[in-house]
């Protein structure tokens, strides 16, 4: 029933968030109400040690679940939430000091080439370090504040929501299932990367081609001499370098992070923030001791999305913990590989799903199938990869499959029926080929 909601959510007008909160706490709620079923059957040899002889009674049991079982899968939703807000956080920090004004100095055309794959471009970079949503919800900013025409911004803002899921599928710090895979060790940040780069790049290089013949040569273009960040910030231009380095450079170092120290990759995230707030504090010292950062204005549009998408996360992956805990998903798992046996089909089924359903929630349904193992599951096996790709350009078929889509619906007013004459067979050709490309790619290093 969550899942029609979510999938039915932009005729509903109901919040995934809100959903994916309900489907949850109600889910442990009801998880509760056959406890000692599920946990006799899933966590016999471990009850039985926790009671150490003492009286099963359904109290234990409810203090067992919440120090045994819950948590577990409340610490790994926190990990990927924390990690999501210290990410937020640093693109606000970069944006409210003037950092990403350089695209716009970038992109200052009116030719309709160079002005679409410029901002195209600087959204998968910056999709492939931060988080999807943030890098959409600015770079739609920046169009709509350059594009006077309303369906050049429709097409446009298309190309960026496509650019962003391409961009994030493939690094494990772009987006939430790679940051999930990497902490379950799944995959490995390299060899993530390695296959899943063309594959990505297919996918957002061929609809970006073909968007672009939709677009005149010359396009209404406005320039304002002081394009509006939502704030004051007096930086001048080598602070803003300086910190766009640091921002975006410790990031890049989190894998490395994570493989010295073993530590959740969100603690990583948590050590780049505080450099940087430190360096803003010190760049900003006159703002500070004056109070004139308390007048400065936070784009809240940004801050709801954010919040929105940690609620959302956290809803689900709480969700498909509680799934997996009552022994459905293992079920699932075993009539796949009794009657369909094929990881590629599998993968097409999912993509499929993402661009109805949500990316993320599909995505985190066909991982919680399997547990690392041998084979196509091993850490840097074929499945893992598979499902992260498809799911990812996949949500981008329709422009409900994703929370970047979404978020262009509601800034452009782009409606599902013109998404899908005008976008869908776009990128689902580069969908098609980019995953020919994954299929090539796992079956050569396989020979």
């Amino acid at each position: 029933m969550a899942y029609l909601l979510i999938a039915t959510g932009h005729l509903t007008g109901v919040n995934k968030a809100a959903i994916a909160i309900f489907l949850g706490t109600v889910g442990w709620v009801v998880y509760i109400c056959w406890g000692a079923d599920f946990v006799m059957d899933q966590h016999p040899d471990d009850y039985r040690e926790w009671l150490a002889g003492n009286m099963a009674t359904s109290e234990a049991v409810k203090y067992f679940i919440n120090e045994h079982v819950f948590l577990k899968y409340v610490g790994e939703a926190a990990s990927i939430v924390m990690f999501l807000l210290a990410t937020m956080s640093i693109v606000e920090l970069l944006s409210n000091n003037g950092c990403f004004d350089f695209i716009t100095e970038w992109i200052r055309t009116r030719n309709s080439k160079r002005l679409l794959w410029t901002i195209t471009l600087a959204t998968f970079i910056l999709s492939a370090n931060l988080d999807n949503l943030t890098t959409t919800t600015m770079m739609l900013v920046i169009m709509h504040n350059i594009l006077q025409n309303s369906r050049q911004r429709m097409y446009v803002g298309s190309a960026i929501v496509l650019a962003a899921n391409c961009g994030g599928c493939f690094t494990v710090i772009g987006d939430p299932i790679g940051l999930i895979l990497w902490g379950d060790g799944a995959v490995t940040a390299s060899n993530f990367s390695a296959y899943l780069a063309i594959p990505a790049i297919l996918a957002w290089v061929i609809p970006t081609i073909l968007i672009n013949r939709e677009l005149p040569d010359r396009l209404d273009t406005a320039w304002s001499p002081s394009p509006y960040r939502g704030d004051d910030t007096r930086l001048n231009r080598w602070q803003r370098v300086v910190m766009l380095i640091v921002g975006i450079g410790g990031l890049w170092f989190i894998p490395t992070f994570h493989n010295i120290t073993k530590l959740a990759p969100f603690l990583g995230a948590l050590c780049v923030l505080t450099v940087l707030w430190v360096v803003n504090e010190a760049f900003n010292h006159k703002l500070i001791s004056s109070d004139q950062t308390t007048s400065r204005r936070v784009p809240m549009s940004l801050q709801y999305g954010a919040l929105q998408q940690m609620l959302f996360v956290m809803g689900i992956m709480l969700g498909m913990g509680v799934v997996t805990e009552t022994g459905v998903w293992a079920d699932v798992a075993e009539w796949f590989d009794t009657y369909i046996h094929d990881l590629w089909l599998m993968g097409i089924g999912a993509g499929l799903l993402s661009s109805i359903v949500d990316t993320f929630t599909i995505a985190i349904s066909n991982i919680s199938l399997y547990t690392v193992g041998v084979g196509d599951v091993a850490t840097n096996g074929a499945y893992w990869k598979v499902i992260a790709y498809t799911t990812a350009v996949g949500g981008g078929m329709l422009s409900v499959g994703s929370i970047s889509g979404l978020a262009l619906m509601r800034a452009e007013h782009v409606t599902l029926a013109w998404y899908v004459k005008h976008v869908t067979p776009k990128v689902l050709l580069g969908w098609i080929l980019g995953y020919m490309m994954l299929w090539i790619e796992i079956n050569m290093i396989e020979l």
